[in-house]
């Protein structure tokens, strides 16, 4: 054998990757983008089927370069809070699944936020209530789609996040999973015991019979059976948390951020969860047969959907290259800063009410001021998530490890390593998905250990600090400071 598969599910399209073990390199991607469904504003939908058939059209390409007998088994990395329900029967969607950044839910979470229940699920979670997590969108199906309704109560409901349909339909049904990271996404897991939470699930009225069964994420799960020949399912595992793992964050201590949609850090706290006091979740880092790793993270829920709005709806740009470009033209922001806060801020914050703006605009400025600021919105909001980072860390990170879209901006990344004061370590492009393969090649014995992944990661560029901008980071970040102050809904 040689070959990993793993699907890349992610929020504006699939990708499914070909990954060669004996090269420690990617062989082959296909790739396909699918709807992106908007019934009221703020409410986000995806077409579960379209997803899965062009999951299958991926495959039917990969395949056709490849031997089955040559693949060690499949991998799956997927954003995470998007939830579908689907028959039992048939593995029909119900309905659209409700995506992650959906705020359909958000009357009823700051209620349930501001309310007895609060607390417990904080402690029990490691999770602030919140729109963005998987329960309360479970619930609002439960309570609004007939047919949900009526398959609940002919016991034939199966909802999951969206790693757990996908092997559901690749398994022919035999297989109804989750693994431990999705898992601790949907505010219905208890990151102490490791387990459904009893008390979360009355809480929010959902039976645990329509919940899948929670498995490592370096365990084969059953066979896909939709090809020539069954191949092996195993390394379910979350984006960002496939990230961390991809980027070989195995100690406690070191930390991650994924440029993509949204920018998401985390950093490894060791084998046991650790509550924030400034504004960062507590989550699953990963879980093997042989160790459980936990992880602080911070979320930014828009950065490189920035960099879509400015291209797409400001038309300041034809596309990204033009824009960068446009950015570094002048030699600084000139005072103009972009809050993204386009569907609230999250990290630290939790502001879902806060609204983007742009500030700081003069007579003197042009689409370049707006196109630096726009770039520059995803280091100032990633800054805002390592001061968390270091406060709750007591100052232990002294270097971050980088993927994603924007990591490939040189100025954007110095300019990173700047404000935040620490070294960045450039990665590869594909640690999201890579971090899918290493967790399959554990379970399926392409690799023996994490000794063994760790040599196959390597950093591509450093970048560290200009110690000599001292004042003008000062400068830079008291500016960002005030306007995200403008951005947050007035108490």
């Amino acid at each position: 054998m040689r070959y990993i598969i793993t699907i890349d599910e992610g929020t504006t399209s699939l990708r499914v990757v070909l990954y060669d073990v004996k090269k420690n390199c990617i062989a082959n991607i296909e790739r396909r983008k699918f709807k992106q469904i908007f019934p009221k504003p703020s409410w986000v939908e995806h077409d579960a089927e379209e997803i899965y058939q062009k999951t299958l059209e991926c495959f039917d390409a990969i395949l056709k370069t490849i031997k089955i007998e040559e693949v060690y088994g499949i991998g799956i990395t997927n954003q995470r809070e998007t939830v579908v329900a689907w028959d039992k029967t048939t593995g029909r969607p119900l309905h659209n699944a409700i995506v992650w950044q959906c705020k359909r839910t958000k009357k009823f979470c700051e209620k349930l936020r501001k309310g007895k229940y609060g607390k417990y699920i904080y402690k029990s979670t490691g999770l602030i209530p919140d729109a963005y997590f998987s329960a309360s969108k479970i619930k609002w199906l439960i309570d609004n789609v007939d047919g949900v309704k009526r398959e609940l109560q002919n016991k034939n409901l199966c909802v999951g996040t969206i790693e757990s349909f996908l092997v559901y339909r690749l398994t022919k049904g035999k297989h109804f999973v989750t693994d431990v990271t999705n898992a601790s996404r949907t505010m219905l897991f208890n990151i102490n015991t490791l387990c459904w939470d009893e008390k979360l699930l009355d809480i929010f009225n959902i039976p645990i019979e329509i919940l899948p069964t929670i498995v490592n994420n370096d365990q084969v799960v059953g066979d896909a059976e939709v090809f020539d020949k069954p191949i092996k399912i195993a390394g379910l595992i979350g984006d960002q948390q496939s990230s961390l793992f991809g980027q070989g964050c195995f100690e406690e201590g070191m930390a991650k951020n994924t440029y993509g949609t949204g920018c998401f850090m985390l950093l490894n706290t060791g084998n046991k969860p650790l509550k924030s006091k400034f504004g960062l979740l507590t989550t699953v880092g990963f879980k093997t047969k042989d160790m459980v790793c936990y992880a602080l993270e911070g979320s930014v829920f828009n950065a490189g959907s920035v960099v879509n709005w400015a291209i797409d709806n400001l038309n300041i740009a034809k596309d990204t290259n033009e824009l960068t470009n446009l950015a570094y033209q002048i030699d600084s922001n000139d005072g103009v800063y972009l809050v993204p806060a386009f569907s609230g801020i999250g990290t630290p914050y939790w502001d879902m009410d806060a609204r983007g703006i742009i500030c700081g605009l003069t007579r003197g400025c042009d689409k370049r001021h707006i196109a630096r600021a726009v770039l520059e919105s995803m280091a100032y909001s990633s800054y805002d998530v390592l001061v968390a980072m270091q406060r709750d860390a007591h100052g232990r990170i002294i270097e971050l490890n980088v993927d994603g879209g924007a990591s490939k901006n040189e100025k954007l990344m110095q300019f990173q390593s700047d404000i935040l004061g620490v070294k960045i370590n450039k990665q590869n492009d594909e640690s999201t998905c890579l971090g899918a393969v290493f967790m399959t090649g554990l379970a399926t014995g392409a690799y023996k250990d994490i000794f063994e992944i760790r040599k196959c990661i390597k950093v591509e560029k450093e970048y560290l600090p200009n110690k000599n901008l001292l004042v003008e980071v000062k400068n830079n970040l008291l500016g960002w400071n005030k306007a995200v102050k403008r951005s947050l809904t007035e108490k």
